[in-house]
């Protein structure tokens, strides 16, 4: 079963693979051993993978807490759901990820009506636990993002807001991934020689988190916030002496990088770092956050 379907009965709903569902909340496993799938138990902090999910039976179960179960069982545990609740969010959830596959296309917006109807600073449990499930400070958060309350179709959502330069908004929660019209990169110039460029903003924040006592003066940042917008990002970082490139470990990235390594020394590519990651924030959320990481002449503390 997909997302697809918008109103699945509790019998559809526990055949959602949970594997797809953890990694659609940020959590992806240490280790996968035939059918099990290890992760550091999304429920609590622990530093040895003990919360399991077989694929195969579709169930999960967590040994530090001798507590398992079916995906409505986790989702009421991991939100504090009701099932009603719980309902509601999967039905959200089908209705976004259909958007969410047209959401490149800057008109899309315009014509699905998406209005933000309230933009506040950072207050609401869920988005802050989300930030913290992502390993992200929520004082860096609280520099960068707002929360949006927006309607799409007379529907009401909210989720982090993160701007870009032309007055859009980058969107996300646990079970969305939009932008709001008009899609453009984000950028923090101040005239520097030194610029780090990232292909999204959660790999930003991470990088801001983990060198969180970093003078903003020292550095200058651009995110592009589609990996498309590369060429519309490059006059900007070439204005720069170095350019550190931060960008994703799938195909679409190291070609990125790749491109950019061969059309101008200036470019550096910093992804080593999270080499066995898909991404920066990946790898921080990988790491735990009782351990001490040294990160070029910083480190990473509890």
């Amino acid at each position: 079963m997909t997302f697809q379907k918008l109103t699945p009965d509790l019998n559809e709903i526990k055949e959602i693979d949970m594997v797809s569902y953890l990694s659609s909340l940020g959590h992806e496993p240490t280790r996968v051993r035939g059918d099990n799938f290890w992760y550091l138990s999304p429920l609590r902090l622990e530093k040895e993978a003990s919360f399991k999910i077989n694929r195969r039976l579709n169930r999960w179960y967590d040994y530090g807490m001798g507590q398992g179960g079916n995906i409505i069982d986790f989702a009421m545990r991991y939100n504090q759901f009701t099932i009603a609740e719980f309902l509601d969010s999967i039905n959200h959830a089908s209705t976004l990820k259909q958007k969410r596959q047209r959401a490149e296309d800057p008109a899309w917006n315009t014509r699905s009506g998406l209005r933000i109807v309230e933009n506040r600073s950072l207050r609401h449990d869920a988005l802050l636990n989300y930030l913290q499930e992502r390993r992200i400070s929520i004082s860096i958060a609280d520099r960068y993002l707002r929360e949006l309350h927006f309607e799409i179709d007379n529907k009401t959502y909210f989720g982090l807001g993160f701007p870009n330069r032309s007055g859009g908004y980058e969107i996300r929660n646990s079970f969305m991934k939009i932008s709001s019209s008009p899609k453009d990169i984000s950028t923090y110039i101040r005239d520097h020689p030194k610029v780090a460029a990232f292909e999204g903003f959660m790999d930003f924040l991470t990088f801001r988190t983990l060198h969180r006592d970093l003078d903003e003066n020292r550095m200058d940042f651009v995110i592009l916030n589609s990996a498309s917008f590369f060429d519309r990002a490059k006059p900007m970082l070439e204005q720069h002496q170095n350019i550190s490139l931060y960008f994703d470990q799938d195909q679409t990235g190291r070609n990125l990088t790749q491109m950019a390594l061969a059309s101008d020394q200036r470019y550096m590519d910093e992804s080593n770092l999270y080499k066995e990651h898909k991404d920066l924030n990946e790898w921080a959320c990988s790491i735990g956050r009782s351990k001490k990481i040294a990160f070029g002449s910083l480190k990473i503390k509890s």
